[in-house]
């Protein structure tokens, strides 16, 4: 079974490297703009996973988040964002995010992290 991860992101940059350590890792990766393209992709496709950014246009990280859960839909959430401040931590974790971690993304820490979400040994 092929692991899909939504990768939500405003930056090309963060996204495609997001990407490519995820491809190397044998998962597939979609990707979204911001929380409102993300929402439209969560309502047409299925994620295994989701690695979603806090600042971004349109729709923030975590109000996507939070309208994300509304569906009922318990896919991992990871948020990956510079914001290290306690109080975006808690925001993160108590909009319903798994996981909360500070850009720079070292790429074997994100795939152990996410297998670790995902119950892949």
């Amino acid at each position: 079974m092929a692991f899909k991860v939504l990768i939500i992101d405003d930056s090309d940059m963060v996204r495609h490297f997001h990407a490519n350590i995820l491809k190397s890792a044998g998962f597939d990766a979609d990707q979204a703009i911001d929380g409102m393209d993300a929402l439209e992709k969560t309502t047409q496709n299925s994620y295994s996973l989701l690695l979603c950014d806090l600042n971004m246009p349109r729709m923030d990280g975590v109000t996507f988040i939070k309208e994300f859960r509304k569906t009922g839909k318990e896919t991992p959430v990871i948020i990956i964002t510079t914001q290290e401040e306690a109080e975006n931590r808690k925001l993160g974790y108590t909009s319903g995010a798994n996981l909360y971690i500070t850009k720079p993304v070292k790429p074997d820490e994100l795939i152990i992290n996410i297998k670790m979400l995902l119950g892949i040994t």
